[in-house]
């Protein structure tokens, strides 16, 4: 596999998946920027179905390709299936690493800064890795969305990420339950200010224990629940939670 190209990555739990419509969007605007042009949704749902249904599987991690095989070539679409991951058990101890992903509103290929700092804060007794700028915003984690809790309020850093399915889900549901979100620059000096924080990603949502040697206060029950694996989507929206 070439590394030019992007993916999207799910878990799949009894059958479902957070967010279907979420991730079939996002892989297309992704191959409309990098290859210019659409890709079919339908296709990819049915390629995800004859991968699980290979093997009979009800739950399992599952993961959509869009690539270049050798330059100038189209894109190719491949899907992986493997076991399931299980979701965060505990709160997450996280260390601040003075990096920021190119093009990172892209899910793209050739992660080895990411993968490379995740693997050091790893090895230093930390669970994942918090990507600042050089002047100390904070913008993601290595593998995770990070949000912040001020006064009932979710903050997010208005700073270059992705937008993980996870945290589109939950916004979504948080925001129908009467729990407003904003946007804001948040510095690693700052982070004391806040009443707590988490992360999330395909395998679900987590607190944050403490970032670096700063102790994150404990994060409100609404803010560490995954969104829901078993409800399904209302009509005409394109998040819930839904089968391939």
């Amino acid at each position: 596999m070439s590394g030019y190209g992007h993916f999207t990555a799910t878990q799949v739990r009894d059958g479902r998946a957070r967010g279907p419509g979420f991730h079939l969007a996002r892989l297309d605007a992704a191959t409309r920027e990098l290859f210019g042009e659409r890709l079919d949704g339908d296709v990819v749902r049915e390629r995800i179905r004859h991968a699980l249904g290979r093997k009979a599987l009800r739950d399992a991690s599952v993961r959509v390709y869009v690539y270049r095989p050798q330059p100038g070539d189209g894109p190719v679409t491949l899907v992986t299936v493997r076991s399931p991951a299980p979701e965060p058990a505990a709160a997450q101890r996280l260390r601040s690493v003075p990096y920021q992903r190119p093009a990172a509103h892209i899910k793209h290929l050739g992660e080895f800064g990411q993968g490379f700092h995740l693997r050091q804060v790893t090895a230093a007794g930390f669970d994942e890795g918090l990507l600042m700028a050089p002047d100390g915003a904070v913008a993601e984690g290595t593998i995770t969305n990070v949000g912040f809790v001020a006064g009932g309020t979710v903050v997010r850093p208005d700073a270059p990420d992705l937008e993980g399915i996870t945290m589109l889900v939950l916004r979504q549901e948080l925001e129908r339950g009467g729990v407003p979100w904003r946007e804001q620059a948040v510095r690693l000096d700052g982070l004391a200010s806040f009443e707590g924080a988490f992360v999330s990603n395909s395998r679900g949502v987590a607190a944050v224990a403490l970032v670096d040697d700063i102790p994150s206060p404990r994060t409100p029950s609404w803010s560490v629940r995954s969104p829901t694996c078993t409800r399904r989507p209302r009509p005409g929206t394109t998040s819930g939670t839904d089968g391939w």
